[in-house]
């Protein structure tokens, strides 16, 4: 219900936050999109995914426009596709609220409830604060902090009195500093993206192997919608780590990268 709610609610406000991404693109893409949020307020789900899809498949990408693919599925009943387009918007947006209050939501759905090992205190602040920005903003934020840097520079230079030259300088090293400092989060942020290849598992039941071959042994069983870590791949086989510590192999076929 909650869920429910908090859907109906935001497909209006991503209709506003998402067209800014789309502006530049064709009309196609435009049409596409008002398209698929009119089906959206009808119920008209699997008219949503099409044209989602299609927007998505012409190499547009966006947190909205994820989001809104997840919510449609989740409406589907498609609990794996949910979360993968979930997890693709947490990537671009990570400290979104509402993207992350639904993946909470949705992985309660799945059969296998898989926790996250506890992390030392510092790391998880550390984690919760560079990912509380998207990679935009903080690139936003870099461009906007350079160029008043500059701009206080420029002034310290051609400034006559002296208030004013160490008042313009000392802000210049301030903007330098938050500029250097966003640049640095963003640069940790896409190194933790990227050397966090993760996939969610598609096939509802899937026999985890010792090695990469079908007549090696199974280890466990995991289902469809878990969320796995990818630690190798291998001749259409991926080696996959659970947050608890278990590892095997299963076919690439089984599960789909975020």
């Amino acid at each position: 219900m909650i869920l429910k709610m908090k859907l109906s609610r935001l497909v209006f406000i991503l209709v506003i936050l998402v067209m800014p991404s789309l502006s530049f693109g064709n009309d196609n893409a435009n049409a596409l999109f008002l398209k698929a949020n009119a089906y959206y307020t009808k119920g008209q789900y699997k008219e949503v995914l099409g044209a989602y899809r299609q927007i998505v498949d012409e190499g547009y990408q966006s947190a909205p426009l994820y989001f809104n693919l997840g919510n449609a599925f989740y409406k589907t009943g498609d609990i794996p596709s949910a979360l993968l387009y979930y997890e693709k918007a947490h990537k671009l947006a990570p400290g979104d609220d509402d993207i992350n209050f639904n993946i909470r939501f949705v992985n309660s759905r799945t059969t296998d409830k898989v926790g996250q090992n506890p992390e030392f205190f510092l790391y998880s602040w550390w984690k919760t604060f560079m990912l509380n920005f998207s990679i935009g903003t903080l690139s936003a934020m870099s461009i906007v902090f350079i160029f008043l840097a500059s701009a206080m520079l420029i002034l310290y230079f051609f400034a006559t009195s002296v208030s004013l030259k160490k008042a313009s300088f000392y802000t210049s090293l301030l903007l330098s500093f938050l500029f250097a400092l966003t640049f640095f989060i963003a640069s940790e942020q896409t190194a933790y993206f990227e050397g966090h290849r993760q996939a969610i598992v598609f096939t509802s039941s899937v026999s985890v192997k010792n090695s990469p071959a079908n007549s090696s042994n199974a280890l466990f069983v995991i289902h469809d919608g878990t969320k796995v870590n990818i630690l190798e791949t291998n001749n259409g086989w991926l080696k996959i780590a659970l947050p608890y510590g278990n590892e095997g192999w299963i076919h690439a076929a089984d599960a789909k990268e975020i």
